[in-house]
């Protein structure tokens, strides 16, 4: 039989250093299947592991610790080598492209010297001839010559369009590889291994345009097949219909496209194109797709004007795909564009005039797709409720173009406009037919079609001035009770889950909280896709109560520190059996950076604003350094969407109506709060919040803490309960506090504590303590529970649990202790991890 064999080390009283310990390949076996259970089980688990496997009797408890030992360094050196690996490929190919651009900026220098070198000498013979018409007759001929067309008028027919596409690919080329655009680094992009890749923007133009070059493990063929299907990864793209395809030379296509982008606000229209499309190799191996606008101009085929859509232009732009060494692609991406900014207000002008945004949205956005689709790819995993990634990433595919279509609200949609009330500030459409926007049939209670049901929409928008677009969205994301109205969200609930839902009484109840359940996320947390779970919210007729509600939510822009991001809030109510091919009615916010400054606030705002909101202008708040840019604009979007029967339309109507108009007054107010020079008039913020309930509690976890173990938890000098909670703030261990309830929530955590969960101050209420525990932590947990209870201590063995990003988190030992108030009534259950790190 084959053995395994292992070095074994000791100390003193141990066996003699270097001899060498035989595994069968059962023992080993055994053993595997324990790491992967428990990668770093206690002493107590290896002497449980000895006595349920026979056959590791004859191994004793410290060689199989060496065993573990052996085997976590292994683990962690292939996981090593393999992103060393990883990040040497990046590198290599990102010295390609610097070099690559090295020689770019090279024939530019040396082209910009000729220029001037010539320019200085026409200078010099000016001066010295002032009477030679030969300069004279230099400047006519170049003025002539700017005169005569650059594209002599083609016709429509094969010969043409493929003479257009030749020429497309050349003056793209000249953009991806070569000077006809200057190029200059984005703000706040660093290139490096980990970064999405190199990107720019342009400087000095026409119109806008970014390019970026990035390396993905894909092969070419995948890339163009992802990156022609632009509704996929540019949620502003609403359609791109192939109207004709043509056979080209080197076994290339050309194609007519009509394609539609959505308006990102209600205050303006939305744009359209009219494109050829010119796929080739070139002699390399490369793969070329290419698109450029046809106008009439070109003498190519022209196209009629769309209602409703202003017709924008699109330069020579595309694809240019290099095949790499040992596989995957080196991409170059040019985004060029004139979105027509006249048409727009002046204010939301720098929207359609910004290279910055153009590359944050469409340029990388697609390569963020191409990065996550690799991954996929390589890692075939199972996420969020058991689903596949790529299902994933069609929910929120369809929550974002549901958002989307209710902000633009077409006609060939089904939605018509209904009458004002006096006022202009919210927008009220209608769509009789709203299977087509929601791709299902809506069912009725008895679970007949429902005819005559109808889906309302009440959209508005709006300025903001001094708030950042992220920490803004996310207080609305963590303060759902600030805004939501709960009878609202059970009658949305109530007309996904059965059909049609009377109106809305009185509240009653009210939500009892939120639980943030994640389902996916993109490479960079750029996106996060997730499941609320709003408890205890009320009802909707006597008849129907519902004590929880599910919304399918989509949050995007969380990032304060990147550039021109469009921060999003998209949700729709969903049915406990949260279906694949269930209705979504989506509705939310979009608030969209006017200025294109960093706001230099700290992520942690959030976590004091609802003691702000509560406390008022009078209240003490905590300290921080927060110097906001007083400048800072940004418009946000509003869209509800409501089902309803269509008899009911003027009722819906006005209760719309009124629900936005309060949401607006809620978001005033919470702008206010958040505003920079309305936090600075109160001090600045530094965590956490001193208040006396805060002072109390951290008396009470070191009171019982030395009544129940008889040692101190806290080693400090000195007396005084801010003392207290800053020693227990700074602890090294993660500690943290949940509450005596069916299910148990945490309502208090140290910084490590935060740092262990991945979790904010504010958020932390909205995790569960099983939710952080595996199954063997879970059976650990609930057998020492009554121990907890009745001595008032429990110490549990080492394990692994979960952040909440889902991460595993490994400790050596925990203990848990009873929480008592002064009465000694108990108060929660305090937990602390000792020496715990991700895994």
């Amino acid at each position: 039989m084959m053995a395994v064999t292992t070095s074994f080390k000791e100390g003193k009283n141990g066996l003699d250093n270097g001899k060498y310990v035989r595994y069968t390949p059962e023992q080993v076996e055994a053993l595997e299947r324990l790491y992967h259970e428990c990668p770093k089980p206690s002493s107590v688990r290896r002497q449980q592991l000895i006595r349920e496997c026979p056959i590791l009797s004859n191994i004793e408890p410290k060689q199989i610790k060496v065993w573990f030992q052996n085997r976590r360094c292994r683990e962690k050196q292939r996981k090593e080598a393999s992103r060393l690996q990883a990040v040497n490929r990046k590198l290599t190919a990102m010295n390609k492209l610097l070099m690559e651009e090295n020689d770019r900026l090279q024939k530019q220098v040396s082209h910009l010297v000729y220029e001037n070198g010539y320019f200085r000498q026409q200078t010099q013979n000016t001066t010295l001839a002032t009477t030679d018409t030969s300069c004279e007759s230099v400047v006519t001929s170049g003025q002539h010559q700017l005169t005569t067309p650059q594209h002599p008028p083609r016709d429509a027919s094969p010969a043409g369009l493929l003479s257009i596409a030749e020429e497309t690919l050349t003056e793209f080329l000249s953009k991806a590889t070569g000077t006809a655009v200057e190029w200059v680094q984005m703000p706040g992009m660093k290139p490096g291994p980990d970064s999405i890749g190199i990107v720019a923007i342009s400087h000095g133009c026409t119109g806008v345009a970014a390019r970026a070059c990035g390396l993905v493990g894909l092969e070419p063929t995948r890339v163009a097949e992802i990156l022609k299907d632009r509704p996929s990864w540019f949620r502003e793209c609403r359609a791109v219909d192939v109207l004709n395809v043509l056979p080209a030379g080197n076994g290339g296509t050309i194609e007519l496209l009509y394609m539609q982008l959505y308006a990102p606000t209600t205050l303006a229209p939305a744009r359209d194109f009219w494109l050829l499309r010119y796929t080739s190799g070139l002699e390399d191996g490369s793969l070329v797709v290419c698109e450029r606008s046809l106008s009439s101009t070109q003498g190519g085929p022209s196209m009629p004007q769309v209602q409703n859509f202003v017709r924008a232009e699109m330069p020579p732009s595309g694809y240019l795909i290099r095949p790499c060494e040992g596989g995957g692609s080196l991409i170059h991406i040019v985004h060029h564009m004139n979105l027509e900014p006249w048409s727009v207000p002046e204010v939301l002008r720098p929207l359609y005039e910004s290279s910055t945004v153009l590359a944050q949205k469409t340029t990388m956005a697609a390569l963020r797709q191409l990065r996550q689709i690799a991954q996929e790819v390589s890692q075939s995993t199972v996420t969020g409720w058991g689903r596949q990634p790529a299902a994933l990433r069609a929910l929120s595919q369809r929550l974002s173009r549901g958002f989307n279509e209710a902000v633009n609200g077409f006609t060939d949609e089904g939605w018509s406009l209904m009458g004002s009330d006096g006022m202009d500030d919210v927008t009220i459409l209608v769509n009789s037919s709203p299977g087509k926007i929601l791709g299902v049939n809506l069912a009725s209670s008895n679970g007949l079609p429902t005819m005559n049901s109808s889906v309302l929409c009440a959209k508005a928008s709006m300025l903001l001035q001094n708030v950042s677009p992220a920490t803004l969205l996310r207080f609305l994301r963590e303060h759902r009770s600030e805004w939501a109205d709960s009878s609202i969200d059970a009658y949305a609930a109530a007309a996904v889950k059965v059909g049609p839902c009377s109106l809305p009484a009185s509240r009653v109840g009210g939500i009892g909280g939120q639980v943030i359940l994640p389902l996916a996320h993109t490479i960079e947390h750029e996106e996060f896709l997730e499941v609320i779970k709003l408890e205890n919210i009320g009802h909707c007729q006597d008849t129907i109560m519902y004590r929880d509600m599910f919304l399918l939510q989509l949050c995007s822009g969380v990032d304060e520190n990147a550039v021109g991001t469009c921060a999003e809030l998209i949700f729709a109510p969903i049915d406990s059996s949260f279906a694949d091919d269930g209705p979504l009615v989506p509705s939310g916010f979009r608030i969209i950076p006017l200025d294109s400054g960093v706001d230099p606030s700290s992520p942690n705002r959030t976590l004091d604003l609802a003691s702000a909101l509560e406390i008022g202008p009078a209240g003490n708040k905590a300290s921080g350094d927060y110097s906001g840019n007083g400048n800072m604009r940004s418009v946000m979007t509003i869209a509800f969407q409501f089902v309803f029967e269509s008899h009911l339309q003027e009722n819906v109507a006005s209760m719309a109506r009124q629900y936005v108009r309060s949401i607006i007054s809620s978001v005033q107010r919470v702008a206010l709060a958040l505003s920079p020079s309305r936090l600075s008039a109160h001090g600045s913020l530094r965590p956490p919040s001193g208040t006396p309930e805060a002072h109390t509690l951290a008396r009470w976890i070191c009171q019982s803490y030395r009544s129940s173990l008889g040692v101190e938890l806290l080693k400090f000098n000195g007396e005084g309960s801010e003392l207290i909670l800053k020693t227990l703030w700074n602890h090294s261990d993660a500690i943290m506090c949940c509450s005596l309830k069916a299910l148990p929530v945490f309502v208090f955590s140290n910084q490590a504590g935060l740092d262990m969960l991945e979790t904010t101050m504010v958020a932390l209420q909205d995790i569960t303590l099983e939710k952080i525990f595996d199954d063997q932590g879970r059976k650990t947990l609930c057998a020492e529970f009554p121990q907890i209870m009745q001595q008032g201590f429990a110490c549990l063995p080492g394990g692994i649990c979960l952040s909440s990003m889902g991460r595993p988190v490994s400790y050596e030992r925990a203990v848990a202790w009873k929480v008592l108030d002064e009465e000694e009534n108990a108060h929660c259950i305090c937990f602390m991890f000792i020496n715990w790190s991700f895994v």
